[in-house]
């Protein structure tokens, strides 16, 4: 059984050897080779990475928002187009305080919480800058999911009262405060003499408002501050999951009717964006998936061309092993080991290259997972193998059909 198996298993590592050898002979033009086939790969898994990571930390700084979150904006979103009849119709009527404090009637909603959003100017030590300010209630700390570092929230208080207290963010505290505890100390927001009362955990920017430059006050204060009671949007938690469909058509009916019959709000849901996000940036990720492979189809090209040359250039070489016996076969299994020898050492080289640029862009930014799908790495490798065995046909048809007598004389 050996000596029948034998003359085979010589015939195959033959036929590696000298695939391996003419690869090899040629530096240059196998160097060219593999570099076209990893710059391929490199684009697919470094752009696939770039898309992936992009949808990882949108759902994910989505979902760091708050749980059960139901969100209720001023105006209403239209998707239909233009219509005329838009123009003559009164201006939608904005959000307020007793808007909100309505929607606590709802039996799906649990916890609701007005908010302003504005810019005014924070002093304290002698220190003075810009800063976003926010109006709310102490029940936007738990649908935020908020963390304090120190002291403690806003109180929960009558919504039109407003203490003179503020909730800072960490980076407002180290700009004014220095290393020192900010909680009990006094700031001026505006024109308005605050005590500090909290200091918010850092986050770091995420979707929406960087919470780490951010000031708290309450609602009843912000009003004053801002000499406005239109709230930016309404936060509401549902009771639970199940019960997030519910709070979205109770909050709306609510609404409606108080606005006089005008349903002049949108009512989005934490899962309906985090369900839209993910499937556009699934496909974007799959988009740039698509375009990265042409450049595989041209690294594929490029090995065909240079196995056409090699072709040329080892006539005599292939006539004088088909002199010695060699069947077309042979010589068509020699080119097409060759091929994908370049492809598979340009598909690995792509990969490292590929997750080095990766690794390159998490360091950059940390926040940012950059990681390249699975898919994407396997269907990168299995194109870039499959481009050059296909593309690497010609070459070896071509060479398995050289006469030897017509190669050796030619030579």
């Amino acid at each position: 059984m050996n000596n029948n198996t034998q003359p085979g298993t010589m015939r195959r590592m033959d036929i590696i050897r000298f695939a391996r050898d003419a690869a090899t002979a040629y530096p240059l033009r196998t160097l060219l080779s593999i570099l076209s086939m990893a710059i391929g790969v490199a684009s697919v898994v470094l752009l696939t990475a770039l898309g992936d990571g992009a949808r990882r930390y949108v759902v994910t700084q989505f979902s760091s928002l708050g749980s059960n979150l139901v969100i209720v904006l001023p105006g209403r979103s239209a998707t239909g187009g233009f219509n005329p009849a838009n123009g003559i119709t009164t201006t939608p009527r904005d959000l307020t305080v007793d808007d909100a404090w309505a929607l606590l009637r709802a039996p799906a909603i649990q916890r609701v919480a007005p908010l302003m959003v504005g810019n005014s100017e924070i002093s304290a030590n002698g220190r003075v800058r810009e800063v976003v300010a926010a109006g709310s209630t102490a029940s936007f700390m738990p649908i935020r999911n908020f963390e304090l570092a120190q002291g403690k929230f806003l109180p929960d208080e009558d919504w039109r009262s407003g203490s003179a207290v503020a909730v800072i963010g960490s980076t407002i505290q180290k700009d004014i405060f220095d290393n020192q505890s900010a909680v009990g100390q006094l700031i001026r927001l505006g024109d308005r003499r605050l005590r500090v009362i909290g200091v918010l955990k850092s986050t770091g920017q995420g979707v929406g408002m960087n919470t780490d430059e951010l000031v708290i006050v309450p609602v009843g204060l912000a009003q004053v501050l801002f000499n406005s009671n239109n709230l930016f949007r309404i936060m509401i938690q549902a009771r639970g999951r199940e019960q997030i469909d519910a709070a979205k058509t109770q909050a709306t009916a609510i609404i409606k009717l108080r606005h006089g019959g005008e349903e002049d709000v949108t009512v989005i849901t934490q899962d309906a964006v985090l369900a839209t996000f993910d499937k556009l940036l699934d496909t974007l990720t799959a988009a740039v998936a698509g375009i990265a492979a042409i450049s595989l189809l041209v690294a594929g090209v490029l090995v065909m061309n240079v196995m056409l040359v090699a072709v040329t250039q080892r006539r005599a070489e292939i006539g004088l092993i088909k002199a010695l016996g060699a069947r077309g076969e042979t010589i068509r299994q020699i080119f097409l080991v060759e091929a994908a020898m370049l492809s598979l050492a340009g598909a690995v080289a792509g990969y490292l290259l590929g997750q080095i640029g990766a690794w390159g862009l998490r360091s950059a930014f940390p926040v940012f997972p950059a990681y390249s799908p699975a898919w994407a790495v396997m269907a990168a490798l299995a194109t870039a193998l499959g481009t050059g065995l296909v593309f690497g046909l010609l070459p070896a048809q071509r060479a398995a059909r050289l006469d030897p007598v017509d190669a050796l004389m030619r030579h």
